[in-house]
C-alpha cells in the first residue's frame, strides 16, 4: 500500500486543488483524506506494509493520456518502438497512450489492432491502445470493417498524416463510426493547398526561401468537417489545431451543438515561425508553427475550453533524417519526456495556463472523449497518477532520453518541473526520471 503525504491534490474531475493525504491499494486509489495520522493509516492497512512519500511541495495528479501518439511500430522500427515509446510515455507523465494508424503496414483490420495492444501489454509500462485507420490502406476510399476493429480494442479510427480528401467518404466515415461509439479524428489538411509546403505559408517562410503552407489549408477542411459533423451527428475530434480561423470556427461550431472535441500540441503553443531558422529542423512539424496572433488563440482557445485537450502528437524520426536540409527534413517533434515539463515552464509559471486547466486538458477530457479508464483520482479509480516536483530541473540530454528519437527543440536546454514517480494501475514504473526495469 502507499501513503502519499501532504501532497497537493489536482483532480478536475472532483474540481479538487488541495492539500491531501492519499492511499494506494490493490492498483486502486483507496480513499483521500485531509489529514491523517499514521496510527490511522495502519489501522486501514491492516498489516500490509506501507510504503510513506512525503509529498510535501509537490503535486499529485491523474496519469496524462496523450491521445496523439506515432510509436511506428509495425515497420518503422528504428524511428521507436512500441517498448521504447511506452517506456518514453511514462517518463513524460503518460499513463495511456493512443497509437496512430500511419505504420508500415498501416492499422486498417482487426489482426494488426490486437498486435499493437498486445505489444502494449507485453512492454508492461504505459498502457497503449490502438488507433485503426478510417479506409483501407490509408488511401482514402474504402472503409475500414469498424466495429470488427472495435471488437480487436481499436480506441478511435484515423487517417492522420494523410487526411480524407474526398467529403463523401469523410460523410460515411462519421455515420459508419456511429455503431461504434468511436470518434473519427480528423487530420485536417487541404493537400491541394499544402502542396509540397515546408513551414507556414507568410513573411517568415519568403525569407527563408521555403514554399509556404497557407493557414487556410486547415481551416477549410475545419469547416468542411464541422459541417459533416452537424449533418451526421457523427463523433468528431480534430486533430493539431494550429490556426486562429479554425479556433474560430469550432468555438462557433461547439456553440451550435456539434458534436466535436478538438486538440492543440504542446508546441503550437510554445513556438511561432518567427522563432524558426533554416537550421531549425526540430521545429518542422505538420501542420506548421503559425504566427505570434495564432499561438495567441490557441492559448486563449484551451484556457475557453474551445480546445478541449492537449497532445504530443510524439513523431520520432532518425537523427539522420532529420539532419536533413530543412526541405527534405521530415515533419515532426519527438515530446513524450518533455511536453509536461515544457508546458509547465513556459505557460504555466508565467501564469498564462492555470495547471488545473492542463490537467483537465491531458488527462480528464481524454478519458472522457474516447470513453477510457482514468482521469480521476475518485476513491475507487484505477491508480494511473503522476507525482510532478515542480522543482526538478534537468538538461536534456541525448543519452537520458529512453525514446529511440532525439528530434526534440529542447535537445542540450534545462527544462524544470517533472513528473518524478509514476503509477500504472498503482504500480511504481518511473522514480526521479529512472524508467524502471520489468
Amino acid at each position: 500500500m502507499w501513503w502519499l503525504k501532504d501532497v497537493w491534490v489536482i483532480d478536475p474531475s472532483q474540481t479538487l486543488s488541495a492539500p491531501r493525504h492519499v492511499l494506494i491499494k490493490g492498483g486502486q486509489v483507496l480513499e483521500m483524506f485531509a489529514s491523517m495520522t499514521e496510527e490511522e493509516v495502519l489501522t486501514i492497512a491492516q498489516g500490509e506494509s506501507v510504503e510513506t512519500i512525503n509529498g510535501e511541495g509537490k503535486f499529485l495528479f491523474p496519469g496524462l493520456i496523450d491521445v496523439h501518439t506515432h510509436l511506428r511500430e509495425p515497420g518503422q522500427e528504428e524511428k521507436e518502438d512500441i517498448l521504447s515509446g511506452s517506456r518514453a510515455a511514462v517518463r513524460g507523465g503518460f499513463t495511456t497512450i493512443l497509437a496512430m494508424a500511419n505504420t508500415k503496414p498501416v492499422i486498417d483490420n482487426r489482426a494488426l489492432i490486437e498486435f499493437v495492444r498486445m505489444q502494449g501489454e507485453r512492454a508492461g509500462y504505459a498502457h497503449v491502445l490502438p488507433i485503426g485507420t478510417v479506409t483501407k490502406g490509408m488511401q482514402g476510399g474504402e472503409l475500414v470493417e469498424m466495429a470488427d476493429m472495435k471488437a480487436g480494442g481499436a480506441a478511435a479510427f484515423s487517417d492522420d498524416g494523410k487526411n480524407i480528401q474526398n467529403a463523401e467518404v469523410m460523410r460515411l466515415a462519421l455515420e459508419y463510426a456511429k455503431i461504434t461509439g468511436l470518434p473519427i479524428i480528423s487530420h485536417c489538411e487541404d493537400k491541394d493547398l499544402a502542396g509540397e509546403g515546408q513551414m507556414r505559408r507568410g513573411m517568415v517562410s519568403a525569407r527563408m526561401g521555403l514554399k509556404g503552407i497557407p493557414a487556410s489549408a486547415e481551416s477549410v477542411i475545419v469547416a468542411r468537417d464541422l459541417l459533416l459533423a452537424e449533418e451526421t451527428g457523427g463523433k468528431l475530434h480534430l486533430a493539431h489545431i494550429s490556426t486562429t480561423e479554425s479556433v474560430d470556427l469550432i468555438r462557433q461550431a461547439k456553440a451550435r451543438g456539434v458534436n466535436i472535441t478538438a486538440e492543440v500540441n504542446p508546441h503550437h503553443l510554445i513556438f511561432c515561425d518567427e522563432e524558426m531558422g533554416i537550421t531549425d529542423t526540430a521545429l518542422k512539424v505538420n501542420p506548421p508553427l503559425g504566427s505570434q496572433k495564432d499561438r495567441e488563440s490557441l492559448i486563449e482557445g484551451l484556457r475557453d475550453g474551445t480546445l478541449d485537450m492537449i497532445a504530443t502528437d510524439h513523431a520520432p524520426h532518425t537523427m539522420a533524417e532529420k539532419s536533413r536540409p530543412f526541405a527534405e527534413a521530415p515533419f515532426g517533434i519527438a515530446s513524450l519526456e518533455t511536453a509536461l515539463s515544457a508546458i509547465w515552464q513556459h505557460l504555466v509559471v508565467p501564469g498564462r495556463l492555470s495547471f488545473e486547466r492542463v490537467i483537465e486538458a491531458w488527462s480528464v477530457s481524454p478519458a472522457k472523449r474516447f470513453g477510457l479508464p482514468g482521469g480521476s483520482l475518485k476513491p475507487g479509480a484505477i491508480a494511473d497518477m503522476v507525482l510532478f516536483d515542480p522543482d526538478f530541473s534537468e538538461v536534456i540530454d541525448s543519452t537520458q532520453l529512453v525514446s529511440k528519437a532525439r528530434n526534440t527543440p529542447f535537445l542540450g536546454k534545462n527544462l524544470q518541473g517533472f513528473p518524478v514517480m509514476v503509477w500504472v494501475e498503482g504500480q511504481l514504473v518511473q522514480k526521479n526520471r529512472t524508467v524502471l526495469g520489468k
